[in-house]
């Protein structure tokens, strides 16, 4: 019987507050949906630093003699065979290197010819204008400074450079759209929160007769305030379905049908990490609205 009381005031509350309870559920489920786009992008962020740093190598490039005459790193000429051989011995040497290949000037000039064919420059450059480099793959990409110091300003290199700060540009946008994302979440939340306080406190404004009888006849607080509480954590329980389906749309449609295709060379989340959110996303659609009313009818209504 008290079971069916507390589903029947359920029932009544949703119904007579409908157009907040939608602006509940729409807030929540906006909200929310945020979050967990928030938390799948910062997992897309580091899958992407992973696989990535995981490929990235530090190129030393070595002076020609067109650097000879024009750059101050190679004013003492272009490199010899012999600088560039102990250049190689000392690479080997060094623990942090894994790998070490080496790209000769005409292996130089093909490469710029295949990746910019079409730039007006490809016709007007000869392969002696070309760098030979090492190209340095390190067991820790992180440990860029050993090679730069090591190789940095020796007799025959032009440049080191660290591949992993081309990288570091398109994290930081990345990281800073996440943080984005995280501020609009949270405003979205204060909103949702205000509204569940005003949807609980209009309720309970509305029922003050039945509750005022149930008071007289010995019910609790607890017991008078469970249908409130009910009445937001369900519509907050809605509101976190449809941020889960907009998190499953957005996964099937925006990623897997349409980003994959176009953009080839990132490797994208999969759907294991999208499945570690959903609870996530429905229990805070449940709780936050339930604790919310729950504190709002102490503090605001004093049942």
């Amino acid at each position: 019987m008290r079971a069916h009381f507390v589903l029947s005031e359920i029932s009544v509350g949703l119904r007579r507050n409908l157009t907040m309870t939608f602006a509940v559920i729409v807030s929540v489920a906006l909200s929310l949906a945020l979050l967990g786009g928030s938390l799948l992008a910062r997992d897309q962020v580091s899958t992407m630093k992973g696989y990535w740093y995981d490929k990235v190598q530090v190129s030393i490039y070595l002076c020609n003699k067109n650097d000879a005459e024009s750059d101050p790193n190679c004013s003492r000429g272009a490199v010899t065979e012999q600088q560039k051989q102990q250049i190689r011995t000392d690479l080997d040497k060094l623990d942090v290197v894994e790998k070490v290949y080496h790209e000769s000037a005409d292996e130089a000039y093909k490469h710029y010819k295949e990746q910019f064919k079409d730039s007006p420059l490809a016709d007007s450059l000869t392969p002696d204008q070309m760098q030979e480099s090492y190209r340095v793959k390190l067991k820790d990409p992180t440990k860029f400074k050993v090679i730069n110091t090591a190789f940095s300003g020796r007799q025959g290199v032009q440049e080191v450079q660290d591949q992993r700060n081309l990288l570091e540009n398109l994290f930081n946008l990345l990281n800073g759209m996440n943080v984005a994302a995280l501020c609009v979440m949270a405003l979205m939340l204060v909103v949702a929160l205000l509204l569940i306080v005003n949807t609980v406190r209009v309720s309970a404004f509305s029922r003050r007769r039945e509750t005022g009888i149930m008071r007289l006849v010995g019910a609790s607080s607890f017991y008078i305030q469970l249908p409130f509480i009910l009445e937001a954590a369900i519509a907050g329980l809605i509101g976190a379905s449809f941020a889960c389906v907009l998190l499953l749309g957005g996964k099937y449609f925006l990623i897997d049908n349409w980003l994959q295709e176009k953009i080839l060379l990132i490797n994208f989340i999969g759907w294991e990490e999208v499945a570690k959110v959903l609870p996530l996303i429905l229990a805070v659609g449940m709780l936050m609205p339930a604790i919310a009313a729950f504190f709002a009818l102490r503090k605001y209504l004093k049942v």
